[in-house]
């Protein structure tokens, strides 16, 4: 089988791995020429790939091909040009089997205490919520034209190894009161990993899945355990009032909504069963893996 990764980063290079050792056959995005080295020693055929303008685009065949889309929308704007970019190389002649996108459950927007399923509308506050909207509806039309398979996972805040907010936390980074702080989901990458792979096999034409642990928390929560484990200063609170004087716009738009995320549809049509359906068994094994690596490192230089 051939698949195609638009947007290797951490999470597209596990799957990629995953793909291989089944004997697949993988060709992933680079953004720039310096990432096609890294790619090619894992046995991905590397394209270079920049989506931001049209005139750079490369030739891309993904006839008949499995395609994840992982790249993020670019920065600014409410639509997302990169996305159009991908959409206007797809044709009869290129027209991949099956596609699954990975936008982000922002899409819902702010949803004070209700529980948020898939058919919950979606009702985006913010340009970058506003962009994802536009990169599904642009699939989904492409999807409608050509007739391939279009399965989309809205995906809370992914953690794992190397995806902690250990710098934040050394710098001294602030987080509102638990009274103050909205609700929210979150992932772990080594189970997004399983879960896109398993979307792949088993979603259907049009599926969409909300993708999360089923755990709600807050962002201050999750900085104070991920503090505690590291042995490091428990992060200042602040309150609202406090935060609005102190945090960065970016910051702050983080911190207006609340989402309570389910993920029973995942679960059940998926058939999934999660590694880390917790925060507290998530972050304990990225501490082991974190602690092997650095053992390992440690042999080595000996």
């Amino acid at each position: 089988m051939d698949y195609t990764i638009i947007g290797c980063g951490d999470i597209g290079k596990r799957v990629a791995g995953e793909l291989l050792g089944q004997g697949h056959r993988v060709q992933a995005t680079a953004h720039k020429a310096d990432g096609v080295a890294q790619l090619a020693e894992t046995g991905v055929v590397p394209v270079v790939a920049n989506f931001d303008y049209r005139e750079d685009l490369p030739v891309l065949a993904v006839h008949c091909h499995r395609v994840f889309y992982f790249m993020p929308p670019q920065g600014g704007g409410t639509s997302d040009a990169r996305m159009a970019n991908f959409c206007r190389m797809l044709s009869s002649d290129n027209c991949p089997q099956r596609i699954v996108y990975v936008s982000t459950s922002g899409v819902y927007g702010d949803c004070g205490a209700e529980l948020v399923t898939e058919e919950t509308p979606v009702n985006p506050q913010t340009s970058r919520a506003k962009r994802r909207v536009s990169a599904e509806n642009q699939l989904r039309d492409k999807a409608g034209e050509l007739g391939f398979d279009l399965i989309i996972l809205r995906v809370t805040g992914i953690y794992g190894p190397g995806r902690l907010p250990l710098a934040q936390l050394h710098k001294g980074h602030q987080v509102l009161r638990p009274e103050d702080s909205p609700v929210t989901n979150r992932i772990h990458s080594l189970d997004l990993v399983r879960i896109c792979l398993v979307a792949m096999e088993r979603g259907e034409a049009g599926d969409i899945f909300n993708v999360c642990d089923g755990q709600h928390s807050s962002m201050s929560e999750y900085f104070t355990a991920v503090a505690d484990l590291y042995n490091l200063p428990r992060p200042q609170q602040l309150s609202w009032d406090e935060a609005q004087q102190i945090m960065n716009p970016l910051t702050l738009s983080f911190l207006q909504e609340s989402r309570r995320m389910t993920n029973r549809k995942m679960l059940g049509k998926l058939g999934i069963e999660l590694l880390y359906p917790t925060l507290e068994e998530g972050l304990t094994v990225c501490r082991l893996l974190d602690e092997e690596q650095a053992a390992a490192i440690t042999v080595t230089s000996e």
